[in-house]
């Protein structure tokens, strides 16, 4: 077993103005999460699947399982107060064995074979790598007092997951303590001195949080 996936699904769904948690939401007729899991086991079907739910959130998730024959192995850990704390409990359920270790939104459930095979790739040749695009629409720095200054869009880019690492950089990153400027893996590895390389994004990478993009969800389904 070389590599393996955190799915971080913590999310309560605010945004989507659901009581269902989005990770839960159904599109093309099976949850999304499910839809996630299933996006990693097809493109290497040994890799571990770690999945970090809220404690509140496990029998449903098990219920949901049981309702739609969801048969696929995978582990489930608890969620932490931040993703920060639910990637570290899901460190813990990796075994020492696992070479690269892929941290991923559980509401992207459209990665496709080639973000995948283009991010374990030059992760394992540099340490760390993210999928990223680069910002298309004008860009404006606000200041405190409210005023505003265009800033280069060049020089910006929008990051996806999922986000992987070399088992040994991760591990380490996530001995550091908690801190507030921590908003995704990469910027945990970062403070802990390491760089990481970009990768090609992909358009159709996206993180369900809207009503809108559940409808692009749905309409991304019916395509396939």
């Amino acid at each position: 077993m070389e590599k393996c996936v955190i799915v971080v699904a913590g999310g309560k769904g605010l945004r989507m103005g659901s009581d269902v948690p989005k990770q839960f939401l159904p599109i093309g007729g099976r949850p999304v999460l499910m839809r996630t899991l299933e996006a990693f086991y097809r493109y290497d079907p040994q890799m571990l699947l770690v999945l970090a739910l809220p404690d509140s959130h496990k029998a449903y998730w098990q219920a949901l399982c049981g309702q739609y024959a969801f048969a696929l192995p995978h582990r489930v850990v608890s969620g932490g107060a931040a993703r920060f704390h639910s990637v570290r409990n899901g460190l813990q359920a990796v075994p020492d064995e696992v070479r690269l270790i892929a941290v991923h939104d559980g509401v992207r459930p459209f990665v496709s074979h080639r973000l995948l095979a283009d991010t374990f790739a030059t992760a394992e040749r540099y340490g760390a790598a993210l999928p990223a695009l680069p910002v298309v629409e004008s860009l404006r720095r606000v200041a405190a007092d409210g005023s505003s200054i265009a800033v280069p869009r060049s020089e910006y880019y929008s990051v996806q997951t999922p986000q992987i690492f070399r088992a040994e950089i991760l591990r380490k990153a996530y001995e550091q303590p908690y801190n507030d400027d921590f908003t995704d893996d990469a910027s945990v590895v970062e403070r802990a001195g390491y760089a990481v390389a970009l990768v090609e994004g992909d358009g159709d990478n996206v993180k369900i949080t809207t009503p809108r993009d559940l409808r692009f969800a749905e309409i991304r389904c019916a395509d396939e």
